[in-house]
């Protein structure tokens, strides 16, 4: 491609710039080979020539389309060079706000200096599991292929995170440690935790604050994390390199030492670390040189916590971590250790240096030694050894180089016991490594240290050289593509420079060894053996002490001064043979290494015989330990695949977001990212299938180019297009292009684009001119026309309005005329009648005036007799009113005089105790009238029983005639009639009570109202208008308060919401464990007894489910109480406020009872009218068969013999008369039962009330109807049993009527009991109110009366406590009394019935007229009956080996819980509880087992939460709560349980249904994930609206093969599928609801997070895609008439979202509708997708940073949540509405299928 066709007029480029390193301009004029200057426009608008280099004839780099810029992957921009990359990242970072930026396989990570909502664990949920190129660039997407690579290939991998200090590289390796520690759940305890605790022990140790960074990396790490077989964590293990020791005597201005030190001295207050005798970090000298002891945001005391925190997690004891501190305390006092001159060579320190007695004394080493050998040191020869004292300077050196070496110790020992507390004794499979290590760097002043850190990065550069050149060359051979050798750097020469024979680290260790080694002879040894062999190695022109080396970064000039000290690491052997005779534990442990060192050299000299020579040489020097371990992390590095992160350090003050582009070239260039880039474009960098060719380049081909083969299609049409095939090969699934062929493409694309453009405005405006032509040519003829017409009109107007005149003017005069002749007519009647009038009104007004003077008169005359009377009356009042005020005054003194004497009050208690004594007297009447009245009642009885005997003589009577049959049919409303007598009588004794009490609440209220009248007195005469203002004042405040309460208890029904799914997810957290516990339990069992059966095992599964009940039950009950015991705070607070809500419970109160009270009476006319109903119609059967019977036997009108005995006929009817018979005798006898029975139920009535409490009724007393018939004593006493019926109705009757009197007396004794505790209660209130009386007369006035007030409160806010309690047990005992009336009721007409149908007998009809009397058909009872232990077969048959689908489709839905819940109901029948707790907690551990088993399979989770809700339905429904029983039919209601109360189980089972639920979420969810993001984001369903853009992104070659695609109508199906499983398996709709609310919150949360971290989805196109897929959703909701669960609201996000990429993002107007629009979305999200908004098309603009400022000014009062991720994992709170089931027990038939033919239905 000619330069003249890319360097055309309006094209880009980049040019050199000394400020920002390259600036834009644009080409104004072609450019034409030749030319010797290039006319340019900057951004500004100023014009410059670029003059082009006629050697070279070098152009500038072209920039980029604006559409390729901000890509994710540098080597995806079309121009690949040093501006593009950093202006991409530069839109990125300051734009964007995008920190990551992938470089073919490095990831640049720029530090924000900000923090930033991208590292929660929604973003870790968001990255797991995807491949590298599908998400935004991220460290998390690193960790995850390391992650994937490792569990796909078993190959350990490696992250190689580099960067200079200050870019971010230890919070890099942090986040990618916490992601491994996430994603991977170890089967150990705490492992990942332990992991993670380590950061903070090693940032504390060797992390410390610089120039350039407040938390810099002192040292190298390398972090195995290992893993097992199934990718958990086992364990970790560090590798430290090259610490920086001299920091810990030394730090420059603004810098500090290790943090460590600074935790310690802000912690030094705590009693612990008052031995270590620390104070400020100013106080020591090798912390207060940096004068920068404080780092802004930190808190050192803070952060000491957090370590030992760190420490204790990592099992290193309290005892251990004292030790350390000891040990880095000494240090600290080391460095304030004084030296004092004595001479020139010679230097003494003092024997009473605080500062070295307090090291000593925590060495634990004598003081004189310590400072001997600080000041001295020992030479040995060959014969002697001498002690020489050493200057002051060497001293101190000495002195710092001793607190190094133990620091570098203690380094080393934490490190060690760090690795040994992250060893796991589970064997490692797999390891992932994080190198995080210093980056290239260079100083001013360079010395060693940059010299070994330099050096470890020429080694990590040619090792990434080769990797990035190992996988272009893979990449080709994989699509088979003829490539050449690239040509790279090689940076091998430098490392031999370095690290060969005769290189740099060599001389330096052989200088070490020479007896007078110093800087300048090692350094002469360099100029001399270097300087002309290798062209990396330079001398500087001006310094004879420094040398300069080539780089690959670039030239580094080092300083030789402290070369040879630093190499050494030297440290006088007599301090530490001093500190080794130490009785320090852990101070021995730290020199161990030493002692095994020194007797291994022993060893060998001792078989040598060099003793010095031999120990000289085993020592190694700083820079061959460096070297060595560097060897062995290269192996390591080199036998893993690695990963690369390179940080980036934007700017030098820390400024967030802000870019400097000279240190960030630097750094690029540092780094080897610009290798990169030039080793991509050395290749062919841009890569495309040949689908997205196709899609993108299409609108270049012609009609006759498209072919079916699209591979085929792309190669005619790249033949076409470029012409030079160099620039561009064909792979198997790729097109390759070099660089700058994809930006061609692009322009030949937009001028195509731009053609066509053209070309429709032309067509469009030749048809909008034409359009509008022919508009206004028919505009012309539809305006003539239109006039003509007019003006026709107009000439026929005239003529109509001509001949109109004419007629009008006739008409006119006529009319004239006649109204002349009227007005003159009626004008005469006028004035005749006016004058008429007048003389009648004059007339009439004569005699008015006459009249109405005599009433004038009469009035006068009254008036002043009035006036008269009332003057004389006003007199008289006048002076009785001063007469009276007279007395008054006199009598007011005397009042106040008595008031204030204590005989007045005393005469007040004396009136008191003569109302008591009258209470007591009126008491004593009430007991002797319930004498009478008891009395009354026995009588009463006695006539009853005489009614009852009389009664029984009649029923006699009815076996013989019909006469006396209807006669004792009319004797029964007779005895209901007598026996509603005695009710009416028993309320009245019970009105007689309740009067008492009302007399007693009357004396309460008239000495509350004496007390009240006493206080308003005093009030009315002492107070004034101030304290009237205070009080109201007062009412305000207490409004205030109400209403503060009242905003409490919506808070608190918040938080009750709130706790509810709190209760859940602990629930499900709970249940969780409890399996895992169980599973490891069960483990721990087969390991140590493997003989036990499984009978055993299922009774341990009892067990324990039956503990967790017990577990769950306390739970909830404990929270009951804690709410119970906050209302009780509460409201012994707020007194004013509790009296007000004790009114309105007081009524609620009386309407609750009163609603009660008309609830049972309708309750009990309905029973009755039932009860008389079904006896009249019994009658009337009666009648009719006896009437029948008497005319088939004896008719008068028939000529027919009667039947003779022994015939056919004779017998049918003696058969007939002895059913008749057999059917009297049942009446009979359910007549007594009746009369018992109301007996029973008036004794109910009076246990409700106080008097029947004692009254204990047993149904079981009534002997059944079989047993009477078998016993022997009833055929002596009477053949028909009757006789002894009525005696034991009468004997019962005579009980209960005992019964009564013994408790009636027994509750007056009580009630006279309590009459005396009240008198003595109120004697001593008497006695406190004088108390009181007489306290107040001492207090002042306002004191007295608020004394007084208080203790009123308090006494009436206890009563009513009292009250309202004694209320409520009331109310708890009617409730419960009422239930078992209706229990015994139940029963009662069971036994009726039972009776009844035994009795029954068929009859054969006669021959002719006769009763058919017609037998019942067999009816089921609804229950199975089962054999004991039988639980076990049910459960495996019904539960454990039941296939849901075949159960599903053939049989009723919920049929399980159906014969469950039967099953259940026998055992309540036969009274067996433990037949009851077995078969339950049987059911719960079974379907416990499926789900555990089982929980990966939808159809089986839906099926047994179905039927689990079902089961716990039926336990409500059947319960015999009137609540659950609504809806129930009568055959219904007689299947209630009647022998226990399982209300304790339908907790359970909602607990089970809970857990259960959430199972079947995280089952939905596992199957759904896949395909969201897949169907809602990247498959185009409209096609040809989007649109792709060029991206070129080089996915990994080793990510994941891509899957089919999966598009909405996947999702649809799937959707489909999980609610038609749901319904055919019953479930409840309300429940089915919910799971598809849930379903729809979690296909929008994914859809949003991974919108949120794709830029590429970020478009106009993919917003319209969006809202589509929407639509699609709302369809499937409306068609299965879900459109009210709330699964419309949970898309809103979404929605808006897909509404923010269409909207117009502009002005400040569309800021405030964007504002006004997105109310369902963070401002953190707005933000987010704002800035990720990126054009697919030319013709789109991206959002202007003003743009994103506006909005977030607008949206930042808006309160809400910082988090930038939807909660994914997040689920609703679950709640179960009871569902009744009209499905009758009795109708229910087991199939065989189910092989459950063990069960019997009764």
């Amino acid at each position: 491609m000619a330069a003249a066709e890319l360097y055309s007029k309006y094209a880009r480029v980049w040019l050199p710039d000394a400020a920002e390193v390259w600036k834009s301009a644009e080409l104004t004029k072609d450019y034409t080979p030749g030319d010797q200057t290039l006319s340019l426009q900057l951004e500004d608008g100023t014009k410059v020539e670029h003059k082009i280099d006629p050697r070279t004839n070098n152009l500038p780099p072209l920039r980029n389309p604006d559409i390729l810029v901000g890509e994710n992957d540098l080597t995806a921009l079309s121009y690949l060079h040093e501006p593009a990359v950093l202006h991409n990242l530069k839109v990125r970072f300051m734009d964007s706000k995008l920190i990551y930026t992938y470089c073919g396989i490095v990831l640049v990570a720029i530090n924000p200096y900000e923090r930033l909502p991208i590292y929660d664990a929604g973003i870790i949920n968001a990255y797991s599991g995807q491949n590298m190129g599908d998400m935004d660039p991220h460290i998390f997407a690193v960790a995850e292929e390391a992650y994937k690579q490792m569990a796909r290939d078993e190959r350990n991998q490696s992250i190689i995170v580099s960067g200079e200090s200050g870019a971010g590289k230890t919070v890099s390796a942090k986040y990618a440690m916490r992601y491994f520690a996430t994603v991977s759940s170890s089967g150990e305890a705490n492992v990942e935790e332990r992991v993670l605790a380590s950061s903070p022990i090693m940032e504390a140790l060797g992390n410390a604050k610089t120039t350039r960074n407040d938390n810099s990396s002192r040292f190298g790490k390398y972090i195995e994390i290992g893993f097992d077989t199934k990718c958990c964590i086992t364990g970790a293990n560090m590798r430290t390199y090259l610490l920086e020791k001299s920091r810990v005597v030394f730090q420059a201005h603004g810098e500090r030492n290790y943090h460590i030190f600074y935790q310690l001295c802000a912690s030094s207050h705590l009693p612990e670390f008052k031995a270590f005798r620390l104070g400020c970090a100013d106080d020591f000298h090798c912390t207060n040189q940096g004068q920068s002891p404080v780092i802004d945001g930190v808190d050192d005391a803070k952060e000491m916590c957090n370590t030992r925190r760190s420490f204790s997690l990592l099992g290193i004891g309290e005892s251990d971590q004292m030790e350390i501190y000891q040990i880095l305390s000494a240090i600290l006092h080391l460095s304030n250790v004084e030296v004092k001159d004595q001479s020139a060579d010679r230097c003494s320190i003092k024997q009473d240096d605080v500062h070295l007695m307090v090291f000593c004394d925590l060495m634990g080493v004598p003081c004189e030694e310590m400072a001997h050998w600080l000041c001295h040191r020992k030479l040995k020869t060959t014969t002697e050894t001498f002690v020489k004292p050493v200057p002051k300077m060497n001293a101190i050196y000495g002195r710092d180089a001793l607190a190094k070496h133990i620091y570098a110790r203690l380094f080393s020992w934490i490190v060690d016991s760090i690795n040994r507390a992250l060893k796991s004794a589970v064997k490692q499979h797999s390891f992932i490594g994080v190198l995080d290590i210093y980056g290239f760097e260079t100083f001013d002043i360079n010395s060693f240290e940059q010299f070994c850190i330099n050096y470890a990065n020429e080694k990590l550069q040619q090792q990434f050289n080769l990797h990035v050149f190992k996988l272009e060359q893979e990449e080709y051979m994989k699509e088979e593509i003829p490539w050449t050798l690239i040509d790279f750097y090689d940076n091998q020469p430098c490392i031999n420079l370095i690290e060969a024979k005769l290189g740099v680290l060599d001389l330096l260790d052989e200088e070490c060894k020479m007896p007078k080694g110093s800087d300048e002879t090692w350094a002469q040894k360099l100029y001399n053996t270097l300087l002309k062999q290798n062209a990396h190695f330079e001398k500087p022109r001006l310094s004879n002490r420094a040398f300069i080396i080539h780089h690959f970064a670039d030239k580094v000039e080092y300083q030789c001064v402290g070369f040879l000290e630093k190499n050494k690491d030297t440290v006088n052997e007599e301090q530490i043979n001093v500190l080794k005779n130490s009785k320090f534990d852990l101070l021995l442990k730290l020199f161990e290494d030493d002692e095994k060192a020194a007797n291994s050299s022993n060893k060998l000299t001792s078989s040598i015989g060099r003793a010095g020579s031999a120990k000289k040489d085993t020592k190694k020097t700083v820079g061959l330990q460096f070297r060595q371990s560097l060897h062995l992390l290269m192996e390591t590095l080199n036998a893993t695949t690695p990963h690369y992160v390179r940080c980036i350090k934007p700017n030098d003050h820390k400024a967030p977001f802000t870019l400097d582009p000279v240190r960030a070239v630097q750094q690029l260039r540092a780094c080897g990212i610009l290798e990169t880039i030039r080793i991509s474009a050395a290749g062919f960098p841009s890569r495309w299938t040949y689908q997205e060719f196709f899609s993108r380049y299409r609108v270049l081909m012609k009609q006759k180019d498209l072919l079916p083969d699209r591979k085929q299609a792309c190669k005619n049409l790249l033949e076409k297009l470029i012409k030079n095939q160099e620039k561009y090969q064909f792979g198997k699934n790729k097109i390759f292009f070099r660089a700058g062929q994809v930006a061609f493409l692009e322009k030949l694309r937009s001028d195509k684009l731009r053609t066509a453009c053209v070309c429709i405005q032309k067509t469009i405006r030749c048809w909008l001119e034409r359009k509008k032509y022919l508009r206004m040519r028919e505009s012309a003829i539809t305006i003539q026309k239109h006039v003509r017409g007019h003006q026709a009109r107009c000439y026929a107007k005239f003529l109509r309005q001509t001949r109109a005149a004419i007629i009008i003017q006739r008409n006119v005069r006529m009319w004239s005329k006649r109204k002349l002749y009227q007005q003159q007519r009626s004008a005469a009647i006028t004035v005749q009648c006016f004058w008429r009038a007048h003389m009648a009104r004059k007339q009439y007004y004569k005699l008015m005036y006459e009249k109405k003077a005599q009433v004038i008169q009469k009035w006068v005359r009254g008036w002043l007799a009035r006036q008269h009377y009332k003057c004389i009356l006003a007199a008289i009042i006048l002076l009785q009113s001063c007469v009276r005020r007279m007395r008054a005054k006199r009598e007011l003194k005397k009042l106040k005089v008595e008031a204030r004497s204590v005989e007045h009050f005393k005469k007040l208690n004396i009136g008191m105790e003569n109302k008591i004594m009258q209470l007591q007297h009126k008491i004593n009447e009430q007991q002797k009238e319930n004498r009478e009245l008891s009395e009354k009642l026995s009588v009463m009885e006695k006539a009853q029983t005489m009614e009852i005997e009389r009664q029984s003589s009649e029923i006699e009577n009815l076996r013989r005639s019909e006469q006396e049959a209807r006669a004792k049919a009319e004797t029964l409303p007779s005895l209901l009639e007598q026996l509603s007598f005695l009710q009416h009588e028993l309320e009245n004794t019970r009105r007689e009570k309740e009067d008492l009490e009302e007399q007693t609440k009357v004396y309460k209220e008239q000495t509350e109202q004496v007390v009240d009248e006493l206080n308003t007195k005093n009030n009315l005469l002492k107070n004034d208008v101030d304290e009237l203002n205070k009080q109201i004042i007062e009412q305000a405040q207490q409004l205030t308060e109400i209403q503060t309460n009242v905003e409490n208890t919506k808070q608190l029904e918040q938080d009750l919401t709130e706790e509810r799914s709190r209760y859940q997810s602990l629930l499900s957290e709970h249940l969780h464990l409890e399996e895992r516990h169980r599973d490891l339990k069960e483990q721990m069992d087969l390991n140590t007894t493997s003989s036990k059966s499984s009978l055993k095992r299922t009774d341990s599964n009892y067990s324990s489910n039956s503990s967790e009940f017990s577990q769950s039950l306390g739970s909830t009950e404990g929270e009951d109480s804690s709410v119970q015991t906050e209302d009780e705070t509460q409201t012994a607070v707020d007194l004013p406020v509790l009296l007000k809500l004790q009114r309105r419970m007081k009524e609620l109160e009386q309407e609750k009872q009163s609603l009660w009270q008309q609830l049972d009476k309708r309750e009990e006319d309905q029973q009755e009218k039932a009860k008389r109903q079904e006896l009249e119609s019994e009658n009337k059967k009666l009648k009719q068969d006896l009437n029948e019977l008497r005319k088939s036997l004896t008719n008068e009108n028939s000529d027919l013999v009667p039947p003779a005995p022994g015939s056919l006929p004779y017998k049918v009817l003696l058969e007939q008369l002895n059913s008749s018979t057999e059917e009297l005798e049942m009446r009979k006898e359910e007549v007594l039962l009746l009369r018992s029975h109301l007996v029973r139920q008036e004794a109910l009535k009076h246990k409700d009330s106080a008097l029947g409490e004692g009254v204990k009724l047993d149904l079981s007393e009534i002997p059944s109807y079989q047993d009477v018939h078998k016993s022997t004593d009833i055929h002596t006493l009477n053949e028909d049993g009757e006789l002894w019926l009525a005696y034991e109705g009468l004997k019962e009757t005579n009980r209960l009527l005992e019964c009564q009197m013994h408790e009636q007396e027994r509750v007056h004794n009580e009630r006279y009991m309590k009459l005396v505790e009240e008198m003595n209660k109120l004697k001593d209130e008497k006695e406190q109110q004088q108390k009181m009386l007489a306290q107040s007369l001492l207090l002042p006035e306002d004191a007295r009366i608020e004394a007084t007030l208080k203790l009123e409160i308090t006494r009436l806010t206890r009563e009513n406590l009292e009250l309202l309690e004694q209320q409520e047990k009331q109310d708890k005992t009617i409730r419960k009394l009422k239930k078992q009336l209706k229990l015994y009721m139940k029963k009662v007409e069971d036994f009726e019935v039972s009776t009844e149908q035994e009795n029954r007998r068929s009859v054969v009809s006669p021959p002719g007229r006769a009763v058919n009397i017609t037998r019942k058909e067999k009816e089921y009872q609804g229950m199975l009956e089962y054999k004991q232990g039988d639980e076990s077969r049910l459960l495996k048959n019904l539960v454990i080996d039941l296939k849901p689908r075949g159960v599903a489709v053939s049989f009723t839905p919920g049929l399980p819980a159906y014969i469950i819940f039967m099953c259940v109901r026998y055992a309540d029948i036969v009274n067996d509880d433990q037949r009851v707790s077995t078969l339950l907690n049987s059911t719960i551990s079974s379907i416990k087992g499926v789900i555990k088993r089982r929980g990966n399979d939808f159809e089986v989770v839906s099926f047994w939460l179905a039927n689990t809700c079902r089961l716990m339905h039926c336990l409500k429904q059947y319960s015999g709560d009137e609540v659950f029983m609504v809806h129930n039919t009568a055959k219904q209601n007689e299947h209630c349980l009647t022998n226990f109360e399982l209300s304790e189980y339908q907790q359970v089972f909602g607990d089970l249904a809970i857990q259960i639920y959430r199972q079947l979420i995280k089952c939905m969810e596992d199957i759904l994930q896949p395909l969201i993001v897949s169907s809602m984001l990247e498959h185009e369903t409209i096609q040809g609206v989007l649109g792709s853009k060029p991206t070129g992104l080089r996915k990994r070659s080793t990510s994941f093969s891509e899957e089919g695609a999966v598009t909405m109508e996947v999702l649809l199906q799937r959707l489909g599928l999980f609610h038609t499983t749901m319904s055919q398996h019953g479930m409840d709709s309300d429940l089915v609801k919910q799971v598809v609310k849930q379903q729809f919150y979690i296909i929008c949360a994914v859809t949003l997070n991974h919108l949120l971290l794709r830029k590429d989805m970020c478009s106009w196109g993919k917003g319209l895609q969006i809202r589509y897929n929407v639509w699609q959703l709302e369809e499937w909701l409306a068609e299965r008439e879900l459109t009210d669960c709330g699964a419309k609201e949970t898309l809103e996000p979404l929605i808006q979202a897909a509404q923010l990429l269409q909207i117009k993002k502009k002005t400040e107007a569309d800021a405030q509708a964007i504002c006004n629009m997105c109310t369902a979305l963070t401002t953190a999200q707005i933000v987010k997708v704002l800035t990720l908004y990126t054009p697919v098309i030319d013709f789109e603009e991206r959002v202007s940073p003003s743009f994103i400022t506006t909005i977030k000014n607008l949206l930042k009062d808006r309160a809400e949540s910082s988090t930038l991720m939807m909660d994914a994992k997040k689920i609703f709170t679950v709640t179960l509405p009871f569902t009744p089931s009209s499905v009758a027990l009795d109708t229910i038939q087991i199939p065989s299928s189910l092989n459950l033919g063990f069960l019997t239905r009764i």
